[in-house]
C-alpha cells in the first residue's frame, strides 16, 4: 500500500471516528476537535516510529481510552454545560450569545407547541365530543392530538424543506381520515387495532420530521430511535411527577373541602399528557447527554433478565406441552413483549461503540434474540394453526404480520450479531439492519390502519 492509499484509509476512518463521538451530545464541536487533535498527534508519533497508519490509528485510539470515560471526563470538566445551559442562559440585558437567543426561541416554540397539544384535546368538546362519553373517538384520535405539535417542533428545529412539510401534512390528514371515516363499533377489533397501530404509524411520521435534515442518513435513522427511547423515559419522569403534582393537590385541596377531581380528571390529566409529550421531546433535543447516560446502563440491567424470563418460559413450555393462548390480549402481550426485547436490542446498538471488539454482552444480546425468535416462531405456529382451523380475524391478521416481521427482523439479527461475535461482519451491518426495518413497520401499520378495517367489515 502507499503512502498517499494509507493517508486516505486514515482519513476514512477518522471520519468515521469522529461521526461517532459527535453522537454523544456531551462533547461539542470543539471538544470534537480537541480530541482529533490528539488522536492525530498520537497517529503522528505511531507512524514516525514505525507503525502503518492502520496501526497507528488503531493504537491511538486504544491509548485514547473509550468514548464513555471521555465523556465522563468532558461532563466533569463543564458540568455547567450538562446542567445549567438547559434553557435560560445568557445576560438578559444585551440578549446574550446567539446560542443563548436561539435557546430562548426554542423554549418559546415548545411552550407554543406543547400548549396547541394541550388544547387540541379539548378542542372536540367544542362539538359535542365529550371525553366520557365518547371513548371511540378518543381512542382511535389519542396520537392525533399531540404528535402533529410534535412533529412540528422538530421540523421547525430542523428548519424542514418545503416537500418535507407537505408530506407531514399529507401523512397526518391521512391519519386523521383512517381514525374518523371509518364506521368502527365500541366492540369492534378494528377499533381496537387502529387504536393500537395509529399512533405506531404516526410515530413514524414523527420520525420524518427528526430526519428531515438527513433523510437518507442511516445514522439519523438510529438517532431517531435513540431519540425514541430517551422520550420514553422523560415522558414516564413526567408522568410520575405529574402523579405526584395529583396526589397533592387532590389532598390539599380536599382538606379545605373542595374536591378538585373534576378539574383534574377532564383538564389537567388529558391536557398535561398531550402537552408532556411536546415536553418530552424539547427535553431530549435540549439535554440528551443526560439520558445517554443512564439509557445504556437500563439496556445492560433488563437485557439478562428479560434473557431469563424468555429462557424459563422456554423451559416451562417443553416441560408442560402447553400451548400458547393467541387470543386477543394475549397477543397484544407476546407482541409487546418481542418488540421489548427489539427495543433493548436497538438500544443497545445505537449506545455502542462500532469500533468495540464483540464481548460478552454481545453473547447475552445473541441468546436474548435467539429466545426471543423461539417464542416468536411458537407463536406464528399457533396462530397460523388457528387461521387455518377457525378462519381469520383482524385481531390474528394483523398480530401474524407483525409477527413474520418480527421473525425476519429477529433472524438477520441473530445471524449479523453471530457473525460479528465470529468477527465475520462488522457491527455497522446490524445497525444498517436495524434501520433498513422502520419503512417496514411504517407501511404494516398504515396496512393495518387503513385497508384492514374495510377488509374485515370493520368487524
Amino acid at each position: 500500500m502507499t503512502t498517499s492509499d494509507g493517508q486516505e484509509g486514515l482519513e476514512a476512518q477518522i471520519g468515521q471516528w469522529r461521526q461517532y463521538v459527535q453522537r454523544r451530545r456531551e462533547l461539542q464541536t470543539a471538544d470534537a476537535d480537541e480530541l482529533e487533535d490528539h488522536l492525530r498527534g498520537s497517529v503522528d508519533e505511531l507512524v514516525e516510529a514505525g507503525l502503518s497508519h492502520d496501526e497507528a490509528f488503531l493504537v491511538a485510539v486504544k491509548r485514547m481510552g473509550s468514548l464513555d470515560e471521555l465523556s465522563r471526563e468532558f461532563a466533569r470538566e463543564h458540568s455547567e454545560r450538562l446542567w445549567k445551559q438547559l434553557v435560560l442562559t445568557g445576560d438578559a440585558g444585551d440578549g446574550g450569545t446567539p446560542a443563548d437567543r436561539r435557546s430562548r426561541r426554542t423554549l418559546w416554540v415548545m411552550i407554543g407547541c406543547a400548549a396547541g397539544a394541550a388544547a387540541s384535546i379539548k378542542v372536540p368538546e367544542l362539538f359535542g365530543r365529550r371525553f366520557e362519553d365518547d371513548g371511540v373517538f378518543y381512542a382511535t384520535n389519542i396520537s392525533l392530538f399531540a404528535l402533529p405539535w410534535l412533529a412540528g417542533f422538530l421540523a421547525w428545529r430542523r428548519q424542514a424543506p418545503r416537500p418535507v412539510l407537505a408530506v407531514l401534512v399529507a401523512l397526518f390528514a391521512l391519519g386523521a381520515v383512517a381514525a374518523n371515516v371509518y364506521p368502527l363499533g365500541e366492540e369492534s377489533q378494528s377499533l381496537v387495532i387502529t387504536a393500537i397501530h395509529l399512533p405506531i404509524a404516526l410515530w413514524l411520521v414523527v420520525g420524518v420530521a427528526y430526519v428531515a435534515d438527513d433523510w437518507r442518513s442511516s445514522r439519523r435513522h438510529m438517532d431517531f430511535i435513540r431519540f425514541t427511547g430517551e422520550v420514553f423515559v422523560y415522558f414516564v419522569l413526567i408522568a410520575l411527577g405529574g402523579g405526584v403534582l395529583v396526589a397533592f393537590m387532590f389532598g390539599t385541596f380536599e382538606a379545605i373541602g373542595v374536591t378538585p377531581d373534576t378539574f383534574i380528571g377532564q383538564w389537567l390529566l388529558p391536557c398535561g399528557a398531550m402537552a408532556a409529550v411536546v415536553v418530552a421531546g424539547w427535553l431530549v433535543e435540549a439535554k440528551q447527554s443526560v439520558v445517554e447516560n443512564i439509557a445504556p446502563v437500563l439496556t445492560r440491567l433488563f437485557t439478562p433478565l428479560f434473557t431469563a424470563v424468555l429462557l424459563a418460559f422456554l423451559v416451562a413450555v417443553g416441560v408442560t406441552s402447553a400451548r400458547i393462548d393467541v387470543e386477543r390480549e394475549a397477543l397484544i402481550l407476546f407482541d409487546l413483549l418481542l418488540v421489548v426485547v427489539l427495543g433493548l436490542l436497538l438500544y443497545s446498538i445505537s449506545a455502542r461503540n462500532p469500533l468495540a471488539p464483540p464481548g460478552g454482552f454481545d453473547k447475552l444480546q445473541l441468546a436474548l434474540v435467539l429466545s426471543a425468535l423461539a417464542i416468536d416462531a411458537l407463536v406464528l405456529l399457533e396462530i397460523t394453526g388457528r387461521v387455518s382451523e377457525y378462519g381469520t380475524t383482524p385481531n390474528k391478521a394483523a398480530a401474524l404480520g407483525e409477527n413474520v416481521i418480527l421473525l425476519v427482523n429477529l433472524a438477520g439479527s441473530a445471524l449479523l450479531l453471530l457473525q460479528f461475535i465470529r468477527r465475520q461482519r462488522r457491527f455497522a451491518a446490524l445497525e444498517r439492519w436495524q434501520t433498513g426495518h422502520l419503512p417496514v413497520y411504517a407501511a404494516w401499520a398504515w396496512i393495518v390502519v387503513l385497508v384492514f378495517p374495510p377488509l374485515f367489515n370493520y368487524v
